[in-house]
């Protein structure tokens, strides 16, 4: 609790902190954010702390950064400052999907080695949803979506644990004490809880049954304790923030600031999404954890960073007489500002 604490009080000043600050001034740190974040995962897989089969962190003792929670920001910062800039040329072959790939694999290929295919799909579904609304082909999505399938399946049956996860998710009934173990405990965790739940603190999962019941699994914990309402309560949540954040992103007046809010709530809706699912047995299991729910200190602290930013969007990106009002965006479409300036 008290590691948690600290965190979430760092994180809430950050918090404060970007909401006060206007996000335009972020576009010109996005390539330095991008290059520290870059040097910071190669870090990790040299000279990373060790836990659990995955080397994720770097640090001594208690202070530890996990750099791959933070790159969901800074990526997302950088893209969205890379397809601004991109105008009609992002519809191209070579100037467009080739690059795109190029810096998004880069970064997914050095989270993929921790190994954290988790972050990596999260990455994944920022960066093809921002590519999507700044303006892609639908024969380039379709590309993303072919070659992302193929390239997540042989990564989730290549490697021994992520097939055990998948085996787990189709056939736990054949080894309940085994890799079927998590998936069916969290399932009867949420089946004892009822309607409405068993009582705060009364949950029995958390003793030892439910691997990971503070982290990965508390959804599970959440439903034994506080019920099927509580669940359904905490969804609502979900959404409506989902709802709210791609209003933000909808309104915003720049292409900038239209996108970052797009990568920041896709980004707490699919990570909200992987994590029940995983608990519900709607997908295999992915280890990533609840967003502002969870335990996990960094994961917290770069959640409250982005949804500082999301309300410097909502405050500053639509504002009357700031910064828009004295320099004006032109959307009108790029021939016709060209032949304009050749009249005579």
């Amino acid at each position: 609790m008290l590691r948690q604490g600290i965190w979430a009080f760092g994180g809430a000043i950050g918090m404060f902190v970007m909401a006060r600050l206007d996000y335009r001034r972020l576009r010109p740190l996005a390539v330095p954010l991008m290059g520290v974040t870059i040097a910071l995962l190669v870090v990790v897989i040299v000279m990373g702390v060790e836990g659990g089969g995955a080397r994720r962190w770097i640090g001594v003792g208690e202070l530890t950064l996990q750099p791959a929670e933070f790159a969901k920001l800074t990526v997302t910062i950088y893209l969205a400052a890379w397809l601004a800039s991109r105008g009609g040329s992002l519809r191209s072959f070579e100037h467009g999907l080739v690059p795109f790939v190029l810096i998004i694999g880069t970064v997914s290929a050095l989270i993929l080695l921790q190994p954290n295919l988790g972050t990596t799909l999260i990455i994944l579904a920022i960066t093809v949803t921002m590519f999507w609304v700044a303006g892609a082909t639908f024969l380039q999505m379709l590309s993303l979506f072919g070659s992302g399938l193929v390239a997540i399946t042989v990564l989730a049956l290549g490697a021994g644990y992520r097939a055990e996860r998948v085996t787990a998710f189709l056939h736990a009934e054949k080894d309940p004490d085994g890799i079927g173990f998590q998936t069916l405990q969290a399932l009867i965790a949420i089946g004892n809880g009822g309607v409405t739940g068993l009582g705060l603190g009364a949950s029995r999962a958390k003793f030892f049954y439910l691997p990971e019941s503070h982290t990965d699994g508390i959804f599970a914990i959440i439903g034994e304790e506080l019920g099927l309402l509580a669940g359904l309560s905490l969804l609502l949540l979900y959404i409506l923030l989902m709802i709210r954040g791609y209003q933000v992103a909808r309104r915003a007046r720049d292409e900038f600031g239209q996108l970052v809010a797009t990568g920041i709530t896709t980004w707490v809706a699919v990570q909200a999404f992987l994590n029940i699912g995983g608990i519900l047995r709607v997908i295999p299991l992915t280890g990533v954890p609840l967003p502002f729910v969870s335990y996990g200190s960094n994961a917290l602290a770069a959640l409250l960073l982005a949804m500082g930013v999301l309300v410097s969007i909502s405050r500053y990106g639509n504002d009357r007489g700031g910064y828009l009002d004295q320099h004006p965006v032109d959307r009108r479409p790029r021939g016709a500002i060209i032949r304009r300036e050749q009249e005579p």
